[in-house]
């Protein structure tokens, strides 16, 4: 890597160009998260009210170890992938570029089909560790998706090398969910019960998997020919440092729900907490999309030793983030009853503690942003793969402790306590590493914003009575509170300029950067649309 001397960009129009690449990224990462958000609840929806919160825990379980397999298998070359695609673009070097994403999607590839032959022979021995041997088949059709799933994310992370988010958003975002969602409800409908919900899994993670490969055909297309160049020495010293980091940050998502399964707290209490994660989940959505814009730009300006514009684009994502989750929170807080019937019923009512405990921690994560993003992008992986080791083990603990005593409770503590830990911990690396805090005024506003729209939120379930209306007008006059209350308090700068980009119409483009293109364009890159 080049020394990084910490130098500036030449103007500041340069790093307003960032600000406008990363924003129109993230913005299409936005509106197809929000669709891929909404196609898993409506999955989980059908799944609670056709087969009941009993067979949405099983598929919570089987999910659980599928994520965590295709962690394992893709051995940390996702963010290798997009590091050092985006590296070798901004060192005009499409020989490295093209050895590095083949052995990326090759070694993923034979390593999920390797792990999924091992699970579906396993399968019934780790269906009896979980003390429900009817999750036999759904294990295995788990299997029969893995090395699917790996090869659509190790695809879909090298295109976003190019910092160009449309592959990865239309793909991964819109298409998978979507197809999943489809053949879901067809199914149900047919009678096909929890293993057709399973084969609609296995289906679309297939096509995603042909889809994905072909978008990134078509980007390596546009590269100058060159014969491979294969340095697989920084690629797996990265990328194995990141594999263990990505696999913990999974492990700390997923344990909770195998570990109430080994102590065997059965499938009902697991589809509760299912359901309260994904209402968290979905609170938080943007991170991820932001993430997925912020990471190539970061990597591109790190690697130039840019980092007045890595300052200035970690405060404006973190801010993105905070204040586009922080309706959404309030939400969860004020209305946790109401949003729980509204999945799966009165029976799920008992889960809103949970659910308040979950949204506590995820808001500590949405405050602080992407952090371990920068601290991966600007090659401190093996400071990010610590970090999420001691998370895991403290949220293995807590749970050991927790669990028994407390039941779903208690690993709703063990979660949020281990992930507000870990993301505090990486600010302070952060700013030991490139001198800044993500603290800004526009978060301040969204902060005061959010308890005005709190107040208003509980004196809605004070004065209306009756869960349907209640919940309905409460949602809506929390948004309309944080939004007028935002738009008093006034815009950024930022602000202002990344609506006037994202809402530019009629093919109109911001000025180039200086230092090289902002969003998608590389070695013989065509300027691309945008994507996340």
């Amino acid at each position: 890597m080049r020394e990084v001397t910490g130098r500036s960009s030449a103007a500041p129009e340069a790093g307003d160009q960032q600000v406008r690449g990363m924003a129109r990224g993230g913005v299409l990462n936005l509106g197809s998260a929000v669709l891929s958000q909404v196609a898993l609840f409506l999955v989980m929806l059908l799944l609670a009210r056709v087969l009941g919160v009993r067979e949405l825990g099983r598929y919570a379980q089987v999910y659980a170890v599928l994520s965590l397999l295709g962690l394992l298998s893709l051995s940390g070359f996702r963010a290798g992938l997009t590091r050092f695609v985006a590296v070798h673009l901004a060192d005009d070097e499409p020989a490295a570029l093209r050895g590095a994403i083949r052995l990326g999607i090759g070694i993923s590839a034979v390593a999920s089909t390797v792990i999924a032959l091992g699970l579906a022979v396993g399968a019934p021995w780790l269906a009896d560790a979980l003390h429900d041997p009817q999750l036999t088949t759904g294990l295995r059709l788990a299997a029969l998706c893995l090395p699917a799933a790996t090869v659509c994310e190790a695809a879909l992370a090298a295109t976003r090398g190019w910092r160009t988010q449309r592959a990865y958003a239309l793909i991964g975002q819109v298409y998978e969910p979507a197809a999943r969602l489809v053949l879901t409800a067809l199914a149900l409908v047919l009678g096909a019960g929890l293993t057709g919900a399973f084969w609609a899994l296995v289906a679309a993670s297939w096509s995603a998997a042909g889809l994905a490969l072909v978008a990134l055909a078509r980007m390596v297309r546009r590269v100058p020919a060159a014969r491979p160049a294969y340095r697989p020495g920084e690629l797996f010293r990265f990328s194995t440092v990141s594999w263990v980091s990505s696999l913990s940050s999974t492990g700390l998502i997923w344990v909770d729900a195998l570990l109430l399964g080994f102590f065997d707290y059965g499938p009902d209490a697991i589809g509760v907490y299912h359901v309260a994660t994904r209402l968290v989940t979905i609170a938080v959505f943007v991170l991820a999309p932001v993430n997925a814009s912020f990471g190539p730009h970061l990597a591109h300006l790190y690697h130039q030793g840019r980092l007045d514009e890595v300052r200035r684009i970690y405060r404006v994502a973190t801010g993105w983030v905070l204040r586009l989750s922080l309706p959404a929170f309030v939400a969860l807080l004020v209305f946790p009853e109401q949003l729980l019937r509204l999945v799966g019923g009165p029976g799920l009512a008992g889960g809103a503690a949970v659910t308040v405990v979950l949204a506590l921690g995820q808001l500590v994560n949405a405050a602080t942003g992407p952090c371990g993003t920068l601290l991966n992008m600007s090659g401190r992986v093996s400071v990010n793969m610590m970090d999420n080791l001691a998370a895991l083990l403290l949220n293995v603990l807590l749970n050991l402790w927790l669990i028994p005593a407390y039941g779903i409770l208690g690993a709703a503590v063990a979660w949020a306590v281990s992930l507000a830990a870990v993301n505090v911990a990486r600010v302070w690396q952060v700013r030991t590493q490139v001198h800044t805090v993500p603290v800004t005024p526009g978060m301040v506003k969204g902060l005061v914003a959010a308890l005005v729209a709190m107040g208003v939120g509980f004196g809605v379930r004070w004065l209306v009575e009756g869960g349907t209306a209640q919940l309905a007008v409460g949602l809506a006059a929390i948004v309309v509170a944080y939004l007028a209350v935002v738009l008093a308090l006034g815009l950024s700068r930022e602000d202002v300029m990344v609506l006037r980009s994202v809402t530019r119409r009629n093919g109109r483009r911001v000025p180039a950067d200086p230092a090289g293109p902002a969003d998608g364009a590389g070695v013989g890159a065509d300027r691309p649309v945008v994507r996340s």
